[in-house]
C-alpha cells in the first residue's frame, strides 16, 4: 500500500484494505443508506403533489396553502439531494474518483437527510394546522417531532465520543466484537 493509498485508512480497525477496497466498501454501504432514504422522499414527495388535487385545497387557509408550496420546494430539492450521489457516480464513472464520489455523496446524503427531516415536521405541521384548526396544537405537535429528530441526530454525535465508545465497547458481549489478529 503506497502512501497515497493509505491517507483513509485506518489500520486499528481490523480491516486490512487498499484505498480502492475501502472506497468501494464504503459506497456500498452508502447505496444502501441512499435506498431507504430516496424510496422515503419520493412517498412523501408523491403524498404532497396528491393534496393540491383534493377538492378542499382551495378551501385552506392562506398560511396552510404557502406551507404546503415550501413542503413542495423542499421535498423536491430534498429528492433531488437524495438522488445526487447516483448521478454523481455516472458522471465521475471510470475516472479514478471514487474517493471524491464518495466523499461528495456522503455530503449530498446529509443534506438529504436534513431536508427530510424539515418535510416531515413540516408535514406534521400541517397535517395537525388542517385537522385540528388550533395553530397552537400543529406547533407543538411539529415542535415535538423537532426534538424527536434533534434526538436521534444526537445519538451518534454521542457515540462518537470516546467515553462512549469505551462504555459501549465495555459492555457488549465479547463475541459481538471479532479479535482481530
Amino acid at each position: 500500500m503506497t502512501a497515497r493509498d493509505s491517507w483513509d485508512v485506518d489500520r486499528s480497525d481490523g480491516r486490512n484494505e487498499t484505498l480502492n477496497q475501502r472506497m468501494d466498501r464504503n459506497w456500498n454501504e452508502m447505496l444502501q443508506e441512499l435506498r431507504v432514504t430516496q424510496t422515503g422522499t419520493q412517498i412523501l414527495s408523491g403524498f404532497l403533489l396528491t393534496i393540491a388535487f383534493q377538492p378542499t385545497f382551495a378551501q385552506l387557509p392562506a398560511f396552510d396553502r404557502a406551507l404546503y408550496l415550501a413542503l413542495v420546494l423542499s421535498a423536491t430539492a430534498t429528492t433531488a439531494l437524495a438522488l445526487a450521489p447516483v448521478h454523481l457516480h455516472r458522471a465521475l464513472f471510470r475516472q479514478q474518483s471514487k474517493p471524491i464520489v464518495v466523499q461528495t455523496a456522503h455530503l449530498l446524503l446529509r443534506a438529504a437527510l436534513v431536508g427530510l427531516t424539515v418535510v416531515i415536521i413540516g408535514i406534521v405541521l400541517l397535517v395537525f394546522d388542517v385537522a385540528t384548526k388550533d395553530r397552537g396544537v400543529a406547533v407543538a405537535a411539529a415542535s415535538a417531532v423537532a426534538v424527536t429528530l434533534v434526538g436521534l441526530a444526537c445519538v451518534p454525535a454521542i457515540t462518537k465520543t470516546k467515553r462512549a465508545r469505551r462504555w459501549l465497547e465495555k459492555t457488549a458481549s465479547p463475541s459481538d466484537f471479532p479479535t482481530v489478529v
